[in-house]
C-alpha cells in the first residue's frame, strides 16, 4: 500500500498537479517516521496497517517527486524519469528486505532483536526524526547530515 500510494502522489506532484512546498513536505515525511517508530514502541493504533502505509506513502511520494522535479525535466523525459526512479526505489527495498529479512528472522526471539533491534533502533529512528523535522520547521541546522 506504501508503494501504491507514493506511486500515485509522485506522479500527481511531478506532472504539477499538485505542488507542496519541501519543506512542509519533509516535516511531514519526518513525522511520519516518527509516528511510525512509536507504532513499533507502542502498538496503539487503532487503524488497520495498510491505511497508515498508504497515508505515509502518499507524503513519501511527495518527497521523491521534490528530487525529480529539481533535474528539470521536460514531460516525456520526466515519464521514463519517472517510472525508472519508481522502479529503482522498489528495486533498492525489496534487494534490502531480501538480505535484512532473513536475519531479523532468526534474530526474532532473540533479547538482541527485541531490546537492541526493535526497540533501540525505533527510539535512535524517532529521535533522529524528530531533529530532522525540528530543522526543516525552524530552517535550522543540527545535524550535518
Amino acid at each position: 500500500m506504501f508503494t501504491l500510494a507514493h506511486s500515485i502522489t509522485l506522479w500527481l506532484a511531478v506532472m504539477q498537479y499538485v505542488t507542496i512546498p519541501g519543506s512542509m513536505v519533509e516535516s511531514a515525511i519526518a513525522f511520519s517516521i516518527i509516528v511510525s517508530a512509536c507504532l513499533n514502541l507502542f502498538r496503539v493504533s487503532t487503524l488497520p496497517s495498510w491505511t497508515v502505509a498508504f497515508g505515509f506513502g502518499l507524503i513519501h511520494g511527495f518527497g521523491f517527486a521534490n528530487v525529480l522535479s529539481d533535474l528539470g525535466l521536460r514531460h516525456l523525459a520526466l515519464a521514463s524519469s519517472l517510472l525508472g526512479f519508481n522502479l529503482g526505489v522498489e528495486v533498492g527495498q525489496l534487494a534490502i528486505v531480501l538480505v535484512v529479512l532473513p536475519l531479523l528472522f532468526l534474530l526474532r526471539d532473540s533479547k538482541l532483536y527485541h531490546w537492541g533491534i526493535l526497540r533501540g533502533g525505533s527510539v535512535l529512528v524517532a529521535v533522529v526524526a524528530a531533529v530532522w523535522m525540528y530543522e526543516r520547521i525552524l530552517n535550522v541546522e543540527i545535524l550535518p547530515f
